[in-house]
């Protein structure tokens, strides 16, 4: 498995990492927890070194499967784990809190979860807009200080955050959706990370699965999926933006690959510290997505790509308005 660093962080992962919130978290039914520590581990096997949770993700199951899965290999790997939320009753509750006596707590709590003495990557969930940015990276700054963090970074926060908290301390990484059908960060997002030196952590490289083709107007989502709260992912929406992964599909047939392969592809060709981690709850999905850090896309590959994407604005909104109030601030 070939690597990157991330910006000027010096924090070298491998190119591919493994999102695991969907092994417990958001896409129906959390998997078996021997059959979660088994993917994880078989990642390790096959390269991947940069493991992707938050507590939040469950909430807290995600951490404690993390944490089981990767403690006899803890020396070998990065995670990264995240802050700033509230976890209530609900696990549907979204109320922010990056004060930083609950930083320095999510982060003792996180550490026992994970099994570990020291947080990799340690990210603000979301921006909260009652906390100056100065004061969050303060508090996470003795943490660094203190050995139990080695990175901070930031989730779908605006330029103006990161420029603020750079400026304090270096931001390793930032992690936002990126990919295919959701090209925002190109605007401003990705030049400043250029400028400052910041590597780029998209999530939802694959379009939530649907630049994997595995997913059409007439997929069913159990009750317990969040898409069923996209609007990017209604019916009509889906058979909408089904022109986009038929395009993809078949540049991918021509190259002997799969759908997915092309969207990873493309995204690891945009920068050399751009780091997608896809997640997935099956092993030979694992391995097909792994498959794409060895494939180079042709300049009339991306050519055709950026056609269609142009021909074919992507339709629906990537959150509901109650997700879409926690990004960009």
């Amino acid at each position: 498995m070939e690597k990157r660093k991330l910006g000027n962080s010096g924090l070298e992962v491998s190119s591919l990492g493994l999102g695991c919130m969907g092994l417990s978290h958001a896409y129906g039914p959390a998997v078996d927890r021997q059959t979660g520590i088994a993917l994880i581990r078989a990642a390790v096997e096959r390269g991947v070194t940069f493991f992707d949770t938050a507590e939040i993700y469950g909430p807290f199951t995600n951490e404690d499967l993390v944490g089981e899965a990767l403690e006899p290999l803890r020396d070998d790997v990065i995670v990264a784990t995240k802050f700033g939320f509230n976890v209530g009753g609900s696990s549907t509750e979204r109320i922010l809190n990056s004060r930083p006596d609950h930083i320095r707590k999510t982060a003792d709590a996180s550490l026992k979860r994970l099994r570990t003495d020291h947080i990799d990557l340690f990210y603000q969930h979301r921006v909260d807009p009652e906390v100056p940015i100065e004061e969050v990276v303060g508090a996470v700054k003795d943490l660094i200080l203190e050995g139990k963090v080695k990175h901070f970074g930031l989730s779908e926060a605006s330029v103006s955050t990161i420029r603020k908290a750079h400026a304090v301390h270096p931001v390793a990484a930032l992690q936002s959706e990126y990919s295919l059908w959701w090209r925002e960060p190109e605007q401003e997002v990705l030049p400043t990370l250029e400028e400052l030196g910041i590597g780029f952590v998209p999530f939802s490289p694959l379009g939530k699965g649907f630049l994997t083709g595995a997913i059409n107007a007439d997929t069913t989502f159990s009750s317990s999926d969040f898409r069923t709260s996209v609007p990017r992912f209604s019916e009509e929406n889906r058979k909408a933006n089904q022109v986009l992964v038929d395009v993809v599909s078949k540049i991918a047939s021509l190259r002997g690959v799969s759908p997915a392969q092309i969207a990873l592809a493309w995204l690891l060709a945009k920068k050399p510290w751009i780091v997608p981690i896809p997640g997935t709850t099956k092993l030979h999905r694992l391995e097909e997505n792994l498959g794409a850090v060895n494939l180079v896309l042709s300049a009339e590959d991306l050519a055709e790509i950026e056609a269609a994407l142009l021909a074919n604005p992507v339709q629906g909104e990537r959150y509901s308005p109650q997700y879409q109030a926690l990004v960009g601030r």
